[in-house]
């Protein structure tokens, strides 16, 4: 049944229309990136979130434009229009200006996770059929022009390695080359290939174009209440859509200085937004977890943070009233994929649904969202839980060279259905439930993870929690919980399991407790699941 955008909150089903009344604005990320030269010129737009004060590196929103176009006639030297390069990097701004400068010269960036290892690096680089790379020389003390060395005889349309130590080098190499024009970029041409997060696997390349990365980095910093002044605090790795386009589009397209720290440290992040003055964040739960808990926030002048966008994964509700209780600051929650460039829905500052904190709010402008039976693919009534979809102007285009996992994400009428399970209320506010995969199927009974983290979260020794099943030749499974002990100390099973009965039905109290001082997590905070998964049956066999 197609829903028309009259149906809204009239109609009994899970679906929100789309927004019309802001327009999807037909822009490259160039374009972007010029107008807001235009617009801001002197005022600062980028900060070197690392080193003494006095080294950091500065750049105006026109000083911005200027470096990038720099880059992008250096890359035309090497590379051919529609080509893709890659870049195996922790932030810094030499990733953005890498980012603005294909874009401007009409080269496809592929995003790749400084974390991976050699046979992952070589997997991506393969898979996206990239003919350049941008290293950086080391990360995290491995020596990763080592490992390029490694891969790369198995890397036949590999023609470019260019280490970061050499960038000045490269740019000089075509300030020659000042009057070389630029190519002709569209909004619909593909910008990046992201690669999903792997909290369940292995990564597939989201192919995303111009026009959804632009446009989505635009209603999310309005849907914050983003202002031209605003100091945007990034600490979300560039190669994930949340720090290059969330963060970097929508500080650009509003006028906010970007601080752009080499990684997520939480005293080093507590440090940036007392001494820029920072006033936004956009973090995953646990990265707030940290800064929260973190001894020097107490010493710290926060005073100026007024805003703390949270998304990526589960937001429990007493988190919220946490960093409201002790930052002062507002809360928001979105929810979204890579392979929606990557925001869905988003609540607002001030909220006026006052069940916003349990939701992830209400689709961006130009977004239509269902929730649909996983089964008959048919969208079910509101309140009812199913699948969440999406369509519209920044779902990908698909996945590069994978047209199965492209026809299994995408159906024929432009649906993404993004695997993650939700309810939509009559207001179309929508709450997520978890992944479609980590339900919980014990002697016939669905559990949800997302329920049980929820209710632990709120214990008040549970620093964080993870919920999964493991096989049982008994019930099909069983839940397992993994608990981080908060600062205060550590909690008995005995009062975990009770605070599980006095709140949840019995067959959703854990069978099996496990403590850990820390979660394996990808580089963007997310807890990955699998991981726990396979620790536990390992630890059983």
């Amino acid at each position: 049944m197609v829903m028309t955008e009259s149906a809204g909150d009239k109609s009994p089903l899970s679906y929100w229309p789309a927004d019309r009344s802001e327009p999807v604005l037909d822009r490259t990320v160039g374009d972007a990136l010029r107008a807001a030269a235009l617009e801001f010129g002197s005022k600062i737009a980028l900060i070197e979130g690392s080193g003494a004060e006095e080294q950091k590196r500065r750049w105006t929103f026109a000083e911005l434009l200027s470096a990038s176009e720099e880059v992008a006639r250096a890359l035309s030297t090497c590379f051919k229009v529609g080509e893709h390069i890659a870049i195996w990097s922790p932030n810094c701004p030499e990733w953005l200006l890498l980012e603005f400068g294909a874009a401007l010269s009409g080269l496809t960036l592929v995003t790749v996770n400084p974390a991976f290892q050699a046979k992952e690096l070589a997997y991506v680089l393969e898979q996206s059929k990239a003919v350049g790379l941008v290293v950086a020389p080391v990360y995290r003390n491995r020596d990763l022009l080592a490992v390029v060395d490694e891969v790369r005889p198995g890397l036949p349309l590999l023609r470019d390695v260019l280490s970061l130590d050499d960038w000045p080098a490269f740019i000089a190499s075509a300030s020659g080359s000042t009057s070389l024009s630029l190519p002709l970029v569209t909004p619909g041409d593909i910008a990046q290939i992201q690669y999903t997060s792997g909290t369940t696997g292995f990564p597939k390349g989201a192919l995303l174009p111009h026009r959804g990365l632009v446009n989505n980095g635009r209603f999310f910093a309005r849907a914050i209440s983003a202002r031209p002044g605003d100091v945007w605090v990034n600490p979300m790795p560039l190669f994930h859509t949340a720090g290059c386009g969330l963060v970097t589009l929508g500080a650009l397209q509003t006028g906010g200085t970007q601080v752009l720290p080499p990684g997520f440290d939480p005293a080093l992040m507590l440090r940036l937004i007392e001494s820029e003055r920072g006033t936004i964040t956009l973090s995953v739960p646990t990265m707030l977890i940290a800064m929260l808990e973190h001894a020097d926030r107490p010493a710290r002048d926060l005073s100026s943070w007024r805003m703390t966008a949270l998304g990526g994964a589960p937001v429990p509700v007493d988190l919220i009233r946490r960093a409201e209780r002790l930052l002062g600051v507002q809360v928001t929650i979105g929810f979204g994929q890579t392979e929606a460039s990557p925001y869905i829905t988003h609540t607002l500052p001030d909220d006026p649904n006052d069940r916003w904190h349990e939701t992830v709010g209400r689709a961006l402008p130009q977004t239509e969202v269902k929730i649909v039976d996983s089964i008959t693919g048919e969208t079910v009534p509101k309140n009812v839980l199913g699948e969440i979809c999406t369509r519209g102007y920044a779902v990908m285009a698909g996945y590069f060279d994978n047209s199965e996992a492209t026809a299994a994400a995408l159906d024929p009428e432009g649906w993404l259905h993004t695997g993650d399970l939700g309810t939509m209320d009559d207001d179309g506010y929508c709450r997520v439930q978890g992944r479609l995969k980590d339900m919980i199927i014990r002697g016939g009974e669905n559990i949800y993870p997302r329920e049980i983290e929820d209710l632990l979260f709120t214990h008040p020794l549970v620093g964080d929690a993870a919920v999964i099943g493991v096989p049982d030749d008994t019930w099909g499974e069983i839940v397992v919980a993994f608990i981080r002990p908060a600062v205060a100390g550590q909690p008995s099973e005995e009062s975990l399991i009770a605070h599980c009965r006095q709140h949840l039905a019995p067959f959703k109290t854990p069978r099996h407790w496990r403590f850990v001082d820390q979660f394996p997590q990808t580089a963007s905070g997310k807890i990955q699941k699998f991981a726990l998964r396979d620790m536990f049956l390992h630890e059983t066999r």
